[in-house]
């Protein structure tokens, strides 16, 4: 199977984005125009994937099943940078089979406050001899992650980092801490990579994606622009892979969760293309003719 797609995920002071089209192939047949390619996770997580489309589903469910299990047990969500620990460790026995999975964890983290357990409460003592031992293991899993990402954190907040959200708060006060906030991004592959930045694009589209990216992505975007620039990037890069197009999902991810814009068919970008192309040469043509106008006035005036 053909795995053809372009997904992309970027950070700015308003959350994340992550857009994707809607293409799924086969070979050379377009199997469906309107998949799905970024699914939810939780309240305040997504992930763009690509890959095989059964395989992505299966996973994802199978990590957003764990994050609800974490979410029960601690009183509060897993870290985006947990969640993508996780979802590696899980993925990494699976080297070398043909298991294809390639995903973005695109997620908001903080604005929950945790109660700090005492040295000596029996509950707590019983409680944690009561996990099952998948359980444990998925703990084990995310305190290591939550550890890597304070460590993290501190690290960006010293070297004063794109964005002062990203360089995150895990304080301790009577007994409570507070989690990590900001925006987060990571990448997550079906061999175990996994990899944090601020801009990602998977998929057979991504190089065309790239061009768009690199040369708008910036901090101070406003939603609106943001928004734009992905839709726009997906549209490039769908103009020249063959294996992407037909529609294209955005979703704006922020600490209140994220939402989905309405899909939208890449062709309408294309007549907006045209229109903008058709004005430019509009403009063009006005400004060529008064500038013929002034010099033919001119010469008439010396004659």
């Amino acid at each position: 199977m053909s795995h053809g797609t372009t997904t992309l995920a970027f950070m700015f002071q308003g959350g994340v984005i992550a857009a994707a089209d809607t293409r799924s192939s086969c070979n050379g047949l377009v199997a469906c125009p309107a998949s799905q390619k970024i699914l939810p996770v939780h309240s305040h997580l997504v992930g763009t994937t690509s890959g095989t489309s059964a395989d992505c589903a299966l996973w994802k469910r199978i990590l957003a099943r764990e994050l609800r299990l974490y979410q029960l047990r601690h009183g509060r969500r897993l870290s985006t940078a947990g969640a993508a620990k996780l979802l590696a460790h899980m993925l990494h026995p699976f080297k070398g089979t043909e298991l294809c999975v390639a995903a973005t964890l695109c997620g908001w983290d903080g604005g929950e406050v945790e109660t700090c357990p005492l040295e000596h409460g029996s509950k707590g003592a019983d409680q944690q001899e009561n996990r099952s031992m998948m359980g444990s293991e998925t703990d084990d899993l995310a305190k290591t992650a939550e550890s890597d990402s304070i460590s993290q954190a501190e690290a960006r907040g010293k070297n004063q980092c794109l964005s002062p959200a990203m360089s995150g708060q895990h304080c301790t006060a009577g007994g409570k801490q507070l989690v990590l906030s900001g925006p987060s991004l990571y990448y997550v592959c079906s061999d175990g990579t996994r990899l944090q930045g601020a801009l990602f694009s998977v998929g057979s589209g991504s190089p065309y994606a790239y061009s768009v990216l690199d040369g708008g992505v910036r901090w101070g975007l406003t939603v609106e622009e943001a928004i734009s620039l992905a839709r726009e990037a997906v549209y490039r890069a769908t103009h020249r892979d063959a294996y992407s197009g037909n529609c294209v999902d955005v979703y704006h991810i922020t600490s209140h969760g994220w939402t989905r814009r309405d899909r939208e068919e890449l062709r309408e970008e294309y007549y907006r293309e045209k229109e903008r192309e058709r004005v430019k040469v509009k403009e063009r043509r006005e400004k060529q003719e008064g500038v013929e106008d002034g010099q033919s006035s001119g010469g008439n005036k010396l004659n």
